[in-house]
């Protein structure tokens, strides 16, 4: 059977690792992690990559992400993916995790792949201060990110957490954040690599069926 997996670029280390442990030989194609910006975009783009794709199995990296991956429609193939609201989730091993952790340490989470992505903190506060000056641009990112109390890195093992540690120092600063580090792993990305499939965990679509809202209800 002829595999494909559809993952963010945003976790790509995470994906590749998995691969290389497993032993996985399937091709990735990775969506630019910037258009979780753009939802609409990152849509769009989703959807016409599968509609290219010859395969018999997709396995879609990716989780609801801003209600973006809902009524995406498989092609010509079975169409899997993980019953979570981001990839954030994905790497902490489940939407509840990552919910609780939001609401106790008011969490703005950070992996190294976040770093690397087209838009981050820094990315941000350099266009605020080069548009507006530096009292406007502070003032842009703490109503942005105000309402967090800490900077969670997540840490799946693959990592060195010091170097993280080190380069996200300077944002935890200008936010006043403090840093901590949660346990993550990549056992879920494995999961949708091998199977099972379990509905608990999994959305599974058969070829030219859509992802419904309706197939995101009781994510654990």
């Amino acid at each position: 059977m002829d595999t494909i997996i559809v993952a963010c670029k945003t976790i790509e280390d995470e994906v590749s690792i998995a691969k290389s442990d497993l032993g996985c030989s399937f091709p990735v194609e990775y969506i630019e992690s910037g258009l979780h910006d753009r939802p609409k975009k990152l849509a769009r783009t989703v959807q016409e990559l599968l509609d290219d794709l010859k395969a018999d199995r997709v396995l879609l990296c990716l989780g609801q992400c801003g209600n973006s991956m809902i009524g995406i429609k498989a092609a010509d193939f079975e169409l899997i993916m993980p019953k979570v609201d981001d990839c954030l989730s994905l790497l902490l091993g489940s939407s509840r995790k990552k919910s609780q952790i939001s609401i106790t340490d008011k969490a703005f989470f950070m992996t190294s792949g976040w770093l690397k992505g087209e838009s981050t903190i820094m990315s941000e506060y350099q266009r605020s201060l080069r548009r507006y000056g530096k009292e406007t641009a502070q003032s842009v990112i703490e109503m942005m990110y105000g309402h967090y109390k800490t900077m969670g890195l997540i840490d799946t093992g693959i990592d060195e957490m010091s170097k993280l540690y080190e380069k996200t120092e300077p944002m935890a600063k200008m936010l006043k954040l403090e840093q901590k580090t949660y346990e993550g792993s990549i056992d879920y990305i494995k999961q949708l690599l091998t199977g099972p499939w379990d509905p608990e965990h999994f959305i599974v679509k058969q070829p030219f069926e859509k992802v419904l809202s309706d197939d995101f209800l009781n994510m654990l």
